[in-house]
C-alpha cells in the first residue's frame, strides 16, 4: 500500500476532564451519569449530534422488549431511561412484552435532559482518530470536528465505542468475530400513515409467535418456551412480494419485526432488513450496508403497502441515522464470560449488575419468562494491555455465547453504570481501574439503585 508524510503537527489541548466517555448509546450514556453522579468530573463525547446510541442513532426502540410477567429484571439507571422516556411522553406501550417502546427522536431530548441533570460537560459533533498513550497508561484521546484536530486529556476513559475503538488503537488485545460468522447489521426504519385498526385486527386473526422467528436458509433455536408466545413478526407480507415478483427471490431475508404502533398510525423500529457478511469496522463494508439496506427497506415498504392490511396508505417515516450492527471487536478483558455464565445463572463476586435470562443472537433465542438472570462481573470490562482503561458496552470481554446476552441494550447500561462508577471512585482512591475496591463500587451502585445480586 502507497503511503504519503504528514506533516508534523502541534494538537491544541481544548478539555481536560476526569473521567471521559466516549460514545453515547446505551452503555455510554449510563456510564457518565453514573461517573458524575459518583463525583467526578466527567465528559461526554459523540460523534454524531445526539445522544443515545441505538436508541437514537439506530432507531431500535425496544429497549427491553424481552421483559415478561416473570422476568426479574435489571434495576438502575437502564430503568431509569425507560422511566424518564414514560413520563416525558418519550414512549409508546410495546406490544410483545411488559415495557415501553422507547420513541427514538424524542430521547434525543430526553438525553439531553439526563446529560444536563448530570453536570456532564457535553461534546457533541467531534470524532475520535486517536488514543494518547505513555507507557501503556491511557491518557487521553486525538478528536476531529469543524474546528480541526484537538486533543482531550483525561485521568480515566471510558470506551463505549460499541466497537472497542479506544481499546484497539491504544494497543489492548482484542478480536473480532470471523466476519463469515458476524451476526447481521440493519437498517432500520419507520412508517408514517398506517390504519392502525385494520392493522391490530390482521395481527389478532393471524397472530405471529417466536416459532415464525424462522426463514428460508436460518433458523432460530430456542428453549422451546417461547415458542407459543405471541410476537409482533411480519413474514406473510414478503413471501406474497417475493411469488408476485416484487422482491427478488434471494432477498428472503427481507422478514422480522415491527415494535410498536401509535394513534396516529407510526408503524416504529421495523427490524426487518438483515445484512450478513458486513464488518462494521471496515468504512467500505458500512458504505455498502447503508445503501443496500435502504434500497430494501423501500422493498419491504412497497410489499406492506400491496400485501399487509392497513398499509395500504403508508409510506416511509425515516430511516435510522446510521446501521444496526451487532457484532464486531470484542476486548480480551481479564475475564471473558461464557455462554455458561448466561445460561446458568453465574454469580461472581466482582458482580455490578444483573440481567435476565435473555439471549438473542448467532441463532439462539431464550426470553427471561422464568425469573432466571446472571450477574456481570466487572473484570469483564478491564482490557489487557493499558492501564486507566475500561471498556462497556457490546464490546466486553467473552464468547459468542454471552455476546448473544450482553450486547442487549439494557445490560449494556447495566455494565456502563458499574464501568462509571468505577472509574469515578479509581480517581478519588487514586488507583488504577484494575485496582479499584469492588466493594466501594458496589455500595455505590446500590446507592444509585443498581442491583447487583
Amino acid at each position: 500500500m502507497e503511503t504519503i508524510n504528514e506533516v508534523a503537527r502541534e494538537t491544541p489541548i481544548i478539555h481536560q476532564t476526569e473521567v471521559l466517555v466516549v460514545g453515547s448509546g446505551p452503555g455510554g450514556l449510563a456510564a457518565a451519569i453514573a461517573s458524575a453522579r459518583a463525583g467526578a468530573e466527567t465528559t461526554l463525547l459523540e460523534r454524531y449530534g445526539c445522544f443515545g446510541g441505538n436508541l437514537t442513532q439506530v432507531g431500535v426502540e425496544g429497549f427491553a422488549w424481552y421483559r415478561h410477567d416473570k422476568t426479574v429484571d435489571s434495576e438502575g439507571i437502564g430503568i431509569e431511561f425507560e422511566q424518564r422516556a414514560k413520563t416525558m411522553g418519550a414512549s409508546n406501550p410495546e406490544p410483545q412484552s411488559n415495557s415501553h417502546a422507547i420513541d427514538g427522536e424524542a430521547f434525543k431530548y430526553v438525553a439531553d435532559v439526563l446529560v444536563e441533570e448530570a453536570g456532564i460537560t457535553p461534546m457533541l459533533h467531534r470524532t475520535m482518530v486517536a488514543t494518547i498513550v505513555e507507557n501503556e497508561v491511557i491518557k487521553g484521546v486525538v478528536v476531529e470536528s469543524k474546528a480541526g484536530r484537538e486533543a482531550i486529556l483525561a485521568k480515566r476513559v471510558i470506551d463505549a465505542t460499541g466497537d472497542a475503538d479506544i481499546a484497539h488503537r491504544a494497543g489492548a488485545i482484542v478480536h473480532k468475530t470471523p466476519q463469515e460468522e458476524m451476526m447481521a447489521a440493519s437498517v432500520m426504519f419507520s412508517m408514517n400513515g398506517v390504519d392502525k385498526t385494520r392493522f391490530i385486527e390482521d395481527v389478532k386473526s393471524n397472530p405471529h409467535t417466536y416459532s415464525d422467528w424462522f426463514g428460508p436458509g436460518w433458523g432460530m433455536k430456542t428453549s422451546g418456551k417461547e415458542d407459543a408466545l405471541f410476537s409482533p413478526y411480519l413474514k406473510k407480507p414478503f413471501e406474497k412480494a417475493i411469488k408476485s415478483g416484487l422482491i427478488p427471490e434471494n432477498l428472503s431475508t427481507i422478514t422480522g419485526t415491527w415494535g410498536a404502533i401509535s394513534e396516529q398510525g407510526d408503524l416504529s423500529y421495523l427490524n426487518i432488513i438483515h445484512l450478513a457478511g458486513l464488518d462494521a469496522t471496515n468504512p467500505d463494508h458500512l458504505t455498502k450496508g447503508e445503501m443496500e439496506g435502504r434500497r430494501q427497506a423501500m422493498l419491504a415498504i412497497e410489499a406492506l403497502k400491496q400485501f399487509n392490511p392497513g398499509c395500504e396508505n403508508a409510506k416511509l417515516r425515516n430511516f435510522g441515522m446510521t446501521l444496526g450492527v451487532r457484532d464486531t471487536r470484542k476486548i480480551d478483558a481479564v475475564y471473558n464470560m461464557t455462554a455458561q455464565d448466561v445460561h446458568q445463572e453465574a454469580k461472581f463476586d466482582d458482580s455490578i449488575g444483573i440481567f435476565p435470562e435473555f439471549i438473542d443472537g448467532y441463532g439462539i433465542l431464550v426470553l427471561p419468562t422464568t425469573g432466571r438472570y446472571f450477574q456481570l462481573p466487572y473484570r469483564a470490562m478491564l482490557p489487557k494491555g493499558i492501564e486507566h482503561l475500561l471498556v462497556t458496552g457490546r464490546c466486553v470481554g467473552g464468547d459468542k455465547g454471552s455476546h448473544a446476552a450482553v450486547r442487549n441494550m439494557m445490560c449494556c447500561a447495566v455494565n456502563g453504570q458499574g464501568a462509571g462508577v468505577a472509574a469515578a471512585i479509581s480517581i478519588q482512591t487514586d488507583v488504577d481501574v484494575a485496582d479499584v475496591n469492588i466493594k466501594k463500587v458496589q455500595k455505590t451502585l446500590l446507592q444509585q439503585g443498581a442491583r447487583i445480586h
